[in-house]
């Protein structure tokens, strides 16, 4: 086997070894986004109506919005 054929054994295994992993990084960062999404569901205005309606008052559109600010600005301090 010529020194040729050694280097494009080499390359042949690394580009494999790119493609496979490649292939199990996206099923393990699906998995893992899947868990979170999961366990942390995003916060939607239909939720907040909900809470507000538990609480025995009727939300107003910028009560909702003020809402949706403060968690936006909460997420966005805790990173």
């Amino acid at each position: 086997m010529g020194t040729g054929a050694w280097i494009g054994l080499v390359v042949g295994v690394a580009i494999l070894t790119l493609i496979i992993g490649g292939i199990a990084g996206f099923f393990i960062a699906r998995k893992v986004f899947e868990k979170q999404i999961r366990e942390n569901p995003p916060i939607t205005r239909n939720m907040i109506k909900a809470m507000f309606a538990q609480m025995g008052r009727k939300a107003s559109e910028s009560q909702i919005n003020a809402v949706m600010r403060q968690m936006t600005n909460a997420k966005n301090n805790e990173k």
